[in-house]
């Protein structure tokens, strides 16, 4: 019988990357190996070994560029429920940045008791949105923008509209999901200049769509029909609240809204400031 001091609470590399797929397999969860990869690229993996080494318990907490970070992939499998690992995961994320960063969450159903306890307070809602499919038979004529693949001269304008977007400088991020994306577009009006971005990620089950920021629901409809129209399968897309005209087409589209967990905050009374151009997230993990 495992018992609590049998459980090491220690830092994941990249050499741990199968033990965290078979970790989240056991919950339902679909974290691959690029997924993962990108995590720890961005920010670093926290949890618990049992006596024979194998993982039990994961947290993650991905910085950003200055005084916001993202904790998610809080996981304990359920043989080892009852100790208290997802506490102890979260805190040692909360314990590795300083105490004047801004830490957010957007929690699991079955989570959110335990952020409460901790302190963290519900400031917004995610809605997530799942479909079997997506015909893309709708089309999109027009005249006022263009629609590119990404190239690298485009890096720093994505990093400059996704900070005012989603409200935080994220550019080690950015770089590290552009590198894992299926695909990566930008948004050009008449004079060259980038007005918008999208992203997909092939996961395991779902392509995933996010981020994606837009000037308003017709370009970022545009953008998700173009990462979209040739894909055959399962798609996801987490849409912040406050995108009613956005969400109202994907359910014209096949489209079910999944659920709507809450976005939490700690050490801030409220999110940074965004200018409603954030319709995708790119993963409850990331924010």
């Amino acid at each position: 019988m495992t018992t609590y001091k049998q459980l090491k609470l220690v830092l994941f590399d990249a050499k741990d990357i199968p033990g965290l797929i078979a970790l989240s397999d056991s919950v339902g969860w679909d974290y691959d190996e690029l997924e993962i990869r990108t995590v720890m690229l961005s920010g670093k993996i926290f949890g618990h070994r049992n006596a024979e080494g194998k993982i039990v318990s994961s947290a993650a907490i991905i910085a950003y560029d200055s005084n916001l970070v993202s904790i998610g992939m809080v996981i304990v499998h359920e043989n080892y429920r009852g100790f208290g690992l997802g506490k102890l995961a979260t805190q040692k994320c909360i314990d590795s940045v300083s105490e004047h960063t801004a830490i957010m969450l957007v929690a699991t159903k079955e989570g959110e008791p335990l952020y409460k306890k901790m302190g963290f307070t519900t400031v917004d809602y995610v809605h997530k949105y799942i479909a079997d499919n997506y015909s893309g038979e709708k089309n999109f004529v027009s005249h006022e923008w263009s629609v590119e693949d990404f190239q690298e001269v485009d890096f720093a304008a994505i990093v400059r509209l996704d900070e005012v977007a989603f409200g935080e400088k994220r550019s080690n991020f950015l770089r590290n999901r552009i590198k894992q994306s299926k695909r990566c577009i930008v948004v050009k009006d008449h004079q060259a200049n980038i007005i918008g971005f999208g992203m997909s990620i092939a996961g395991p089950i779902n392509l995933i769509l996010g981020p994606i920021v837009a000037p308003d629901s017709e370009t970022a409809t545009d953008i998700f029909d173009t990462l979209t129209k040739v894909h055959h399968g399962k798609l996801r897309i987490d849409v912040p609240s406050g995108h009613a005209e956005f969400t109202k087409f994907l359910e014209q589209s096949g489209f079910t809204e999944a659920n709507t967990p809450p976005v939490m905050i700690l050490r801030a009374e409220k999110m940074p400031a965004r200018n409603n151009t954030l319709f995708a997230i790119a993963a409850q993990i990331f924010g």
